[in-house]
């Protein structure tokens, strides 16, 4: 016996070593054998077996067999054919041929990856490619073979059940394909529209197994409604109260489910017609899509009901009871309807000067102590500087915290009232320190009370009472004591003209006779230009007769001399000429005509000499 591998039987089997001793040598042992050099290469599923599992008595070739001399067969590993069928079961009882190799493997039995069912007489397309073996080759009895050949497979209902139940004379290929049943052909021609119910839309799309349930077409299917097909009801019954019982038709069609038919129009027909901008509202706004369990009969008594409330509770409370129709209308919410004669029954009404301010001066966001963004409506402060800023920044508190008759603060009404900021008559300035009196009545009170220097708030208390902290010395300190012009010496608050001087008491030249009636202006005609303006001389003024009247005087008469030269309390008569100031003297100053003013002098003189006074 020649070895395969061209080495002598002795490489393997050892002899002359006794009766009991085994001829064959396992090099390197027999589990670790290599079976390729036998010729049956050992892959997939075969090489995990013991040689136990194929090299049995029982997988032997019977005419091998009776060659083999060995007494226990099951000691031999000669007898063995390399086909599958010796050894495994031919569960298709000679149906295929004894070469399984033909459809499977060594790996994996059931998948026959090996099988090309395109290359029998009914190649596998369409979806019968999916469909199992199984499926098809089933036994003929049951606990029978599967049939694998001299199968029908000429027409469809040799495999599947006609589910038309015969309605139709045409064979089932010439309106379905393997592709699919519901994927007719193209030359499938019934024509729908000759029926009673012609397919329009949407319907043209349907599978007809859709309708015809089990493919039964001789069934009668009502039609007449939409709910005869379509159930349940996508919407749940929330229309069958309308004049159509809830029919589809009302507010869809066949070619869409989407968009609804049930327009503005056909709102006005509901219990709740669209009014203002709710007509351009979309309908998702108010019925919140959720599929078939979207709700639209939806609240609708309050506005609350959809809307939240943007006042945040401020009108919950009676009179108002969060109604917002009471202020708003559909046609616009920023248009409020809430007018002054509402605002009268208010907790605030508005008056004077109130009745012309917007709405959003007052309601404005961080007003009234709130931190969000809502809209103040309700102010628990009423007084005036909860609104508007003290620009006396606290000057008068004690006063504006005066209660009114019904214990609310007086506020800023103190003084001012709502007509008008600048109308103070409510200010009594004869209850001050400082009265007004004469021409002080009419003055502004700003021009006595003003900002003091490096500040931009008017000052109103502790303002000097002294006349020439207000008025600028009209004569530019000829007056003067101790650095300040005392205006109220010569002057009262009635008028500024005339004069109150005492010119007999606080002069060297009292004024007598004809001299008594004479204008200040007459004889103090000296002036002088001080910061543009003119100013009149008073002091150091002539006192001679010639110094005003002129040289051509003439004699006077014994009962006119005393009132020439007046004598003043406590002084001598004047009977030099006067020596006037230097500064004086340089002085510009207004002509006199002399002549004239003597000749009006001496005139006046005889009249006093005709009637001397008292």
């Amino acid at each position: 016996m020649k070895n395969p591998n061209g080495k002598d039987c002795v490489r393997c089997h050892l002899d002359h070593n006794g009766v009991d001793f085994g001829l064959i040598h396992w090099e390197p042992s027999q589990k670790q054998f290599d079976h390729r050099l036998t010729g049956y290469i050992l892959e997939g599923k075969h090489a995990g077996l013991a040689c136990e599992k194929c090299h049995m008595p029982a997988y032997m070739v019977s005419n091998e067999r009776a060659l083999i001399k060995m007494k226990d067969l099951s000691k031999s590993f000669f007898g063995l054919s390399q086909n599958c069928v010796p050894c495994h079961k031919d569960v298709h009882k000679g149906q295929l041929g004894d070469n399984c190799l033909q459809c499977h493997n060594y790996v994996d039995w059931k998948a026959a990856k090996q099988f090309d069912h395109s290359k029998t007489r009914y190649p596998l397309t369409g979806l019968h490619i999916k469909v199992e073996c199984e499926k098809c080759h089933k036994p003929d009895v049951p606990g029978g073979p599967a049939r694998y050949r001299d199968m029908k497979f000429q027409a469809c209902i040799d495999c599947h059940i006609d589910p038309h139940k015969g309605s139709f004379k045409q064979r089932c290929e010439e309106c379905h394909t393997t592709a699919g049943w519901k994927k007719l052909l193209p030359r499938f021609e019934f024509d729908h529209s000759k029926t009673k119910y012609p397919l329009l839309g949407k319907h043209a799309m349907v599978g007809c197994a859709e309708c015809h349930l089990k493919g039964d077409f001789k069934r009668v299917l009502p039609f007449g409604n939409c709910n005869d097909c379509h159930k349940p009801d996508p919407h749940k019954g929330q229309f069958e109260a309308r004049p159509k019982k809830g029919e589809c038709a009302e507010c869809h069609t066949v070619d869409g489910w989407k968009p609804s038919l049930f327009g503005v129009k056909e709102h006005d027909t509901s219990k709740y017609p669209l009014k203002g901008k709710h007509v351009k509202v979309e309908c998702d706004k108010c019925h919140l899509p959720a599929g078939k369990d979207t709700i639209y009969k939806v609240k609708f008594a309050a506005c609350t009901d959809c809307h939240k409330d943007a006042h945040d509770g401020q009108f919950k409370a009676a009179p108002y009871h969060d109604k917002c129709e009471d202020c708003h209308t559909v046609l616009d919410f920023h248009r409020s309807t809430f007018t002054i004669a509402k605002h009268r029954k208010a907790r605030f009404a508005l008056t004077g000067a109130h009745a012309a301010v917007p709405c959003s001066d007052c309601h404005k966001v961080g007003a009234a102590g709130r931190k969000d963004k809502i809209l103040p409506f309700h102010f628990e402060d009423r007084t005036c500087t909860a609104c508007h800023e003290d620009v006396h920044h606290g000057e008068f508190k004690e006063r504006m915290a005066r209660r009114r008759a019904d214990g609310t603060p007086q506020g800023c009404e103190a003084c001012h009232n709502v007509r008008s900021w600048a109308d103070v008559n409510g200010f009594d300035h004869s209850k001050t320190k400082f009265p007004l009196l004469g021409a002080h009545r009419a003055v502004k009170c700003g021009d006595c009370h003003k900002a003091p220097v490096g500040k931009k708030e008017i000052q109103f208390k502790d303002t000097s009472q002294v006349c020439e902290d207000c008025h600028k010395d009209a004569h530019d300190g000829q007056f003067a004591k101790a650095g300040k012009t005392p205006c109220a010496d010569c002057h009262d608050s009635q008028r500024w003209v005339p004069s109150t001087f005492n010119h007999d008491t606080r002069t060297h030249f009292p004024l007598q006779g004809g001299h008594a009636g004479v204008a200040c202006d007459k004889c103090h005609k000296q002036t002088r230009m001080v910061d543009a303006k003119s100013v009149i001389i008073y002091k150091q003024a002539p006192s001679k007769c010639t110094d005003c009247h002129g040289p051509n005087i003439g004699p006077l008469k014994s009962s006119l001399l005393q009132y020439a030269n007046p004598a003043a309390s406590g002084r001598a008569l004047l009977t030099e000429p006067l020596n006037l100031f230097p500064t004086l003297a340089a002085l510009p100053s207004q002509p006199m005509d002399f002549a004239q003013r003597g000749m009006c002098c001496r005139s006046e003189l005889r009249n006093l000499a005709k009637n001397p006074p008292g």
